[in-house]
């Protein structure tokens, strides 16, 4: 099946976003429903504006914060509130702010709009700020929405997109009631307001589809079994973890054969029986070898991204009747703990256009579509044995492989 017309409306979503905030406007932005499951008024704090501030605290009604690298911060001489913070999303506030000049209580809208401004201004001291005060800044992970999936890191994120000085006003938006405003009444108060609305996992799929986050580090020869391949090392950026990439021919031009594969010392160096994955590997290199051109990509993801260690755990649990996926459950992990935007990454290093990829995970076909590339499944026939047939049969039924 051909994957080549991924939706383009979180893309244009994010553009209207990153336009919104050069123009001084505000938008919605929404947390995953699992996590916080609420959203804020966000707005680039280099065009806040009394007003502004007064719509948010008369509309929204949440809390006004100011969100802010972890090095403006620093600049600032800003601790954090607590050193141990036990919080349940982990909130990296600092102590209250206020401007130390030109303001007088401190809590109108006129007074913190002057106080965010006195924060931003890049030529601040950290004299030029008393505290406590009615401003809250926060500082955000060093990676963004790609280390933390908060308001705080989407915030800095939209503003570093958009061109601008990377500090973002938020405010939570609350309902009639004084709840945490969510589903359809969010959607209409964006609808009033004339808001765009995005998500915070809108803002980390544009980055994980626009970015560079695989840094290459060697290329040399492999000779295998399969043929002479090019053995090129990649680290991720933001994990630190390392992959590699086998290619074969050039690998340059449209519909190249790929396989993203997913490290498995039992299976692929043990050879394993209670998985398939050295069959799927080794398929993958002789199709590669047979066709003259294609990629293999070796993500070091052990135990559908649990680790060797758990894996082996869960294997224990397997021995006593659970399936794959029920151990990995009950060792407190979600069944497949993958991601393949790191992968996506190496294949734009590699300056892949589109893809031929062989496997049989609608997962990896959904988010290497999703990072921008253009794919075409072709599945991969394994041989069911006495010892896989349970194994294959779960990926089927729980994980929906195409099997």
């Amino acid at each position: 099946m051909d994957y080549r017309l991924p939706s383009l409306t979180m893309a244009t979503t994010i553009e209207q976003a990153i336009k919104d905030l050069q123009a001084g406007k505000m938008v919605v932005v929404v947390d995953d429903a699992g996590r916080e499951n609420e959203a804020d008024l966000v707005m680039a704090a280099a065009k806040v504006s009394p007003p502004a501030i007064n719509f948010m605290i008369t509309q929204a009604r949440g809390l006004v914060c100011l969100a802010l690298t972890a090095e403006r911060a620093a600049a600032l001489a800003l601790p954090l509130m607590t050193p141990d913070n036990s919080s349940k999303f982990k909130t990296n506030f600092t102590v209250s702010i206020e401007a130390a000049q030109g303001i007088s209580t401190g809590i109108s809208a006129e007074d913190r709009s002057r106080t965010i401004a006195a924060a931003i201004n890049p030529r601040a001291k950290p004299e030029d700020l008393a505290r406590p005060g009615h401003v809250f800044p926060l500082v955000s992970h060093e990676h963004g929405v790609l280390g933390r999936p908060g308001h705080t890191e989407a915030a800095v994120d939209l503003m570093r997109l958009a061109g601008l000085a990377e500090a973002g006003v938020i405010c939570e938006i609350l309902d009639d009631e004084g709840r945490s405003a969510r589903g359809q009444d969010l959607k209409s108060f964006a609808a009033t307001h004339r808001l765009t609305l995005i998500s915070v996992e809108d803002v980390r799929r544009h980055r994980l589809a626009t970015e560079a986050l695989a840094k290459r580090l060697t290329t040399t020869s492999l000779p295998t079994t399969f043929g002479l391949f090019n053995l090129l090392l990649y680290k991720d950026v933001i994990t630190g973890q390392e992959h590699l990439a086998l290619t074969l021919g050039d690998v340059t031009a449209t519909d190249v054969l790929c396989r993203v594969h997913s490290r498995c010392v039992t299976g692929d160096v043990f050879g394993s029986r209670r998985c398939d994955c050295q069959q799927q590997l080794h398929a993958a290199m002789t199709s590669v070898q047979q066709t003259g051109r294609g990629i293999i990509l070796y993500l070091d993801q052990e135990g559908r991204g649990i680790g060797l260690t758990k894996k082996i755990a869960a294997y224990a649990l397997q021995d006593q009747g659970v399936d794959t996926v029920e151990a990995n459950q009950q060792l407190g992990h979600q069944p497949d703990e993958r991601h393949y935007w790191i992968a996506a990454s190496i294949l734009k290093d590699l300056g892949v256009r589109s893809i031929e990829l062989l496997t049989n995970n609608p997962q990896k076909v959904n988010e290497l579509v999703a990072c921008g590339l253009a794919v075409m499944r072709r599945p991969l026939a394994i041989e069911q044995t006495p010892d896989n047939s349970r194994y294959l049969r779960t990926k089927k039924e729980k994980l929906g492989h195409w099997l």
